[in-house]
């Protein structure tokens, strides 16, 4: 089918704007923030000048001198500031989230987080925030729509040029099969929908009410001309149009006969609760897209 060659030109997407913090998006909603903070974090209290966290830091596995496990932070009182080595990146105000994707992803701080006056703050870490999500889902969508957010904005970026040269699309699987088995025993055997190979799933510009997990076979994710990703078993694709209702962003084809569970909102809500774990992955997913996609451009 024509649609299925992505070496044609997509529809053109808006400018966007890249958010360095949660709370630049539109999406974020301090009152959730610091009903979840407060209910299941530390407090945590920093002197003036005091570094919070540092960039590239890194959690250990174990051993005598393993390292605490990085945690992401709710500033109730104080002014911080993010940089990257001596470039000021941003401030982070009172009422505002900050250190999400170390937690969320495992991986290195990006940036070094320092109390610029006397600061209060609530923390989690990856294990207290699985845990929190599963009694405020709410916050679950709320932060996967803040991190969508920056997704526009690169895709934005990638839809007007071609990938650089020796760039490859990501071999994108999110969920174990155990999980993917546990979240299609608790949908209605409905959820499950079957494409042929080289047929379309959606276009950019399409409304949409199911995100997908792929069971079996491959998906391509395209942006613009560019294949950005290949889905499959265990991955999921699509999640955009059911977290925050937008338009979908890319084109999603089958490359072989593939089988999806299909997910609405409702049942993502309802699978958040009864699977805080299935949120953690979903969010986990979210941040190595970002890193994949950053790295292309």
């Amino acid at each position: 089918m024509d649609d299925m060659d992505f070496t044609k030109p997509a529809q053109e997407s808006a400018p966007a704007s890249a958010p360095f913090k949660a709370a630049s998006s539109r999406f974020y909603k301090a009152e959730v923030a610091a009903q979840l903070f407060r209910g299941d974090g530390r407090e945590e209290r920093f002197d003036s000048g005091q570094a919070i966290f540092t960039e590239d830091e890194k959690t250990s596995k174990g051993g005598l001198f393993a390292r605490p496990a990085s945690r992401m932070y709710y500033l109730a009182e104080g002014e911080v500031g993010l940089t990257i080595g001596e470039r000021v990146l941003d401030l982070v105000n009172r009422g505002e989230v900050f250190g999400e994707m170390a937690v969320i992803s495992g991986r290195p701080r990006s940036a070094s987080a320092t109390a610029r006056v006397p600061c209060v703050a609530y923390s989690l870490d990856a294990v207290e925030l699985q845990a929190a999500l599963g009694k405020s889902p709410e916050f679950a969508l709320m932060l996967a729509s803040v991190m969508y957010d920056r997704l526009r904005f690169i895709a934005a970026r990638l839809a007007s040029k071609p990938l650089a040269k020796g760039a490859a699309a990501r071999e994108a699987t999110v969920f174990e099969p155990q999980l993917v088995a546990q979240l299609e025993s608790a949908l209605p055997a409905s959820s499950i929908v079957r494409h042929r190979q080289e047929t379309i799933i959606f276009k950019e510009g399409q409304a949409g009410s199911f995100m997908y997990l792929v069971k079996s076979g491959r998906v391509a994710i395209a942006v613009g001309t560019n294949i950005v990703e290949v889905v499959g078993p265990g991955g999921t694709f699509g999640e955009m149009a059911v977290v925050d209702q937008s338009p979908r962003t890319a084109r999603a084809g089958a490359l072989e006969e593939t089988v999806l569970i299909s997910i609405d909102r409702g049942a993502l809500m309802g699978l958040v609760k009864l699977q805080p774990a299935f949120a953690m992955a979903l969010l986990r997913g979210i941040a190595d897209r970002l890193r994949h996609m950053n790295s292309l451009l």
